[in-house]
């Protein structure tokens, strides 16, 4: 049976709260109850209750203060809080000593009991790891190694761990740490790899590292991971790890980055793991086969997420002008390497930018590239992820490109079409064949025939006139200068068709005729 101790200054609530808890469905039973916090102390020391529930405004000693010596003293108690205040301080300084149920009054029934629940199956779970530890001891000959690196992964990933639990495990495994700051270290083989390249690798350190130094070792998610004494210059440490990747190296022809944890408080063990696994993570930027501790990554935890705006990139790549679209994803990947953002924010802003160039794509193969983003988790570096974009988006540039020129030289051919159709029209202008003919925005036309063809579009028409004028003088020599403007659309002007004929020809109309062919 769980013994609960029940504390408030009000006597109804008190009273209340005795008698309305159905104590029995839950495995325990109501041991006593205090007026105040230093009530409360007293009878702590005499009945050892497993749980207290305490109201926090009380006179004398409140229950705040009452957690708070009660953590110092009794550090195994369980505490559910009662308040008529919502603040959220109340809530927060409880939780600083590991309350986790703050109930605010008047709660009924089954709310105690829900939180009451909850903090027995805790209870529960610790007196179960205390038989655990009994029943390690008896079989602790045969199963030390490997009761060590179990523990070492429970460390790193269980957060109910603390600093009474590795007094218990350094007491059993016979760990002597002279300081009280530890250091974890993760190896990750590069490559394609065995399980036994892991187990190579941690004794591998294990034996360059020295026994003095490692304290735990173990394998974990597919790394080989290994808790160091904080005893030693840092410089040396990172001699040591260079040497351990070249030995590596050496016998297995495979290298490997290495995570490298700040020295803190082995009760941080799943922090520090937190940290390697982070620093994991920025093998993305730094490449693999490289060292990366907290103080490498450090600047950018707080980086601000991206804004990129990727209209002017589908743009280019959509008119096939490879030269614009290669300097924006030149851009957008020096901005992407400088925010040093984790690797799966990083996936998710080149996924998004992958879908931007997939969508430019022709419809027919724009199925294909929306395929090809499934093997963007294959590329392990920022290097190789923008090379992969950068290949896919030089090919999309590259159809629209022919796609677009296609296009372009059927719009040119027509507009020189129009022209030789019109040649004798006065009207006959940019403007004109664009709102008459080919229903298109003037200026763009104009710029894609200069672009296309390397002239303007009013000098090829004036040109063209002026070469068919030459044609109907060879043929009819008779013909008049005034006959020749009406027919070539010069309108009743003849004097300025004889200046633009001089202009091209270097001579006049009656000029040209009377010359020698």
């Amino acid at each position: 049976m769980y013994r609960i101790l029940l504390v408030d200054d009000e006597r109804i609530i008190l009273e209340g709260i005795s008698t309305m808890v159905n104590w029995q469905s839950q495995g325990a039973e109501l041991a006593g109850t205090a007026r105040n916090g230093i009530e409360a102390l007293d009878l702590m020391e005499k009945l050892k209750p497993d749980i207290v529930i305490s109201d926090i405004k009380m006179p004398g000693m409140d229950g705040l203060q009452l957690v708070e010596k009660a953590y110092e003293l009794f550090p195994g108690t369980g505490f559910i809080l009662l308040s008529g205040f919502s603040e959220f301080d109340y809530a927060r300084k409880a939780m600083q000593y590991g309350v986790k149920h703050y109930l605010l009054k008047p709660c009924n029934e089954n709310v105690i009991l829900e939180a009451l629940q909850e903090l027995i199956t805790g209870l529960e779970g610790k007196r179960h790891r205390e038989q655990f530890m009994q029943g390690l001891q008896q079989e602790l000959a045969k199963v030390l190694p490997h009761a060590k690196e179990q523990f070492l992964k429970e460390l790193v990933t269980n957060k109910t761990y603390g600093q009474r639990d590795w007094d218990d495990y350094r007491r059993l495994f016979r760990i002597e740490v002279e300081k009280e700051q530890v250091q974890l270290i993760l190896f990750q083989p590069e490559g394609e790899y065995e399980y036994e390249h892991l187990f190579a690798i941690k004794n591998i350190a294990e034996d360059l590292l020295g026994k003095s130094i490692v304290l735990l070792g173990t394998t974990i998610g597919g790394q080989a991971l290994l808790l160091l004494k904080e005893s030693y210059r840092q410089e040396w440490l990172f001699e040591k790890l260079q040497l351990i990747k070249e030995t590596f190296i050496r016998f297995y022809k495979q290298d490997s980055t290495i995570a490298v944890s700040a020295p803190s408080l082995i009760t941080d063990a799943r922090f520090m793991y937190r940290e390697t696994m982070e620093c994991l993570d920025y093998r993305f930027y730094f490449g693999e086969g490289t060292i990366i501790s907290k103080k490498d990554i450090a600047h950018v935890e707080s980086a601000p997420a991206m804004d990129y705006d990727d209209e002017k990139l589908a743009l280019h790549l959509k008119s096939g002008n490879w030269d614009g679209a290669g300097q924006e994803l030149e851009l957008f990947f020096q901005e992407l390497a400088g925010s040093r953002m984790d690797a799966v924010m990083t996936r998710s802003y080149l996924m998004t930018l992958l879908i931007t160039i997939a969508r430019q794509s022709r419809p027919e193969e724009m199925g294909r590239y929306m395929q090809l983003i499934t093997k963007l988790d294959e590329q392990h570096t920022l290097k190789a992820s923008q090379q992969f974009v950068t290949d896919i988006a030089k090919a999309v540039a590259a159809a629209n490109h022919q796609t677009q020129k296609t296009k372009h030289s059927s719009i040119i051919e027509r507009m020189i079409e129009v022209v030789n159709e019109n040649i004798g029209d006065e009207l006959l202008s940019l403007n004109w064949v664009a709102s008459e003919t080919l229903y298109m925005n003037a200026d763009y036309l104009g710029k894609l025939f200069k672009k296309e063809t390397g002239e303007k579009f009013s000098n090829f028409v004036m040109r063209q006139r002026i070469e068919k004028a030459v044609q109907l003088i060879e043929a009819a020599e008779d013909v008049k200068v005034f006959e020749l403007a009406e027919q070539l659309g010069f309108g009743d002007n003849p004097q300025y068709f004889s200046q633009v004929f001089k202009k091209y020809t270097g001579q006049t109309p009656s000029e040209y005729r009377k010359a020698p062919k």
